[in-house]
């Protein structure tokens, strides 16, 4: 363990989504270890007061039900409050999701943290930073030799289309058309709906993931019938191929389906 100047709070958190602004926490585990080395846990189940999407009880298996007669997060607010005093915070990519969602928590409980003055040590980012996921490395994996002639653009070029050739038959499984294989490999498609993440799934449906504050965080069929001029304007600007296919759909009534994730 590293040498500690103040406790340390590992975390980790399961919510109804990955969208901060709208998502609620429905599981908490926090490990707090102080400057002699013992261990505190808190750990519990939270009533997010909104409807678990199907496509995140595939994933941690929590149902409605599992969280009916659990406590709300603005009921365990102060003991987490009491658990971050003083602190430092761990966890795993705890920038993406924890930390915003965490925030947002607080803030509907009329409470408030202040992440700035922790130490956010993030397992994720060492293990990006000790086991790099380059070129290099997929050489080493894949064709069971090392690169040579790195950074020369033919070199480079050359490696890519070895391993990848490398990849497909290593994995069997991996379609072997190229849209469905672009599909495939955009481990987004639960999150995002299109490529470019103009689009986001919400619920099994459909919401923006941009704009001015009148259509941010709206779904695509409320502003389809509400506000229709503002997708005819989409229309007429540089959106890509994808989200002006689904605007004109949008536009005549036909909307995006979310797909079920595997859990």
């Amino acid at each position: 363990m590293v040498k500690l100047k103040r406790p340390i709070v590992f975390l980790d958190l399961e919510a109804t989504g990955v969208w901060p602004e709208k998502d609620r926490i429905i599981e908490i585990a926090l490990i707090r270890i102080g400057l002699d080395g013992k261990e505190q846990i808190f750990h519990t189940r939270v009533n997010p007061e909104m409807k678990i999407p199907p496509q995140s009880i595939a994933i941690h298996h929590i149902t409605d039900n599992d969280v009916k007669d659990a406590p709300t997060f603005k009921q365990i607010a102060p003991k987490v409050l009491e658990f971050f005093e003083g602190s430092d915070l761990g966890g795993f990519g705890l920038d993406r999701l924890d930390i915003p969602l965490l925030g947002k928590e607080f803030s509907l409980a009329g409470l408030s943290f202040n992440f700035g003055v922790c130490h956010l040590l993030d397992a994720q980012k060492i293990f990006y930073l000790k086991e790099p996921r380059d070129l290099e490395t997929a050489c080493r994996l894949y064709l069971k030799k090392p690169l040579e002639n790195a950074h020369s653009a033919l070199a480079d070029a050359r490696a890519t289309l070895e391993v990848f050739k490398a990849q497909l038959e290593k994995y069997p499984d991996l379609p072997r058309d190229v849209e469905s294989l672009y599909q495939a490999i955009r481990l987004d498609t639960w999150v995002y709906v299109d490529a470019t993440q103009r689009f986001r799934w919400w619920n099994g449906e459909a919401y923006f993931n941009f704009g001015k504050k009148e259509i941010y965080g709206k779904s695509l069929r409320e502003v389809a019938k509400e506000n229709p001029s503002y997708l005819e304007w989409m229309l007429d600007q540089k959106f890509s191929p994808e989200v002006l296919s689904i605007v004109a759909d949008a536009l005549k009534g036909k909307f995006p389906k979310s797909k079920e994730v595997a859990g």
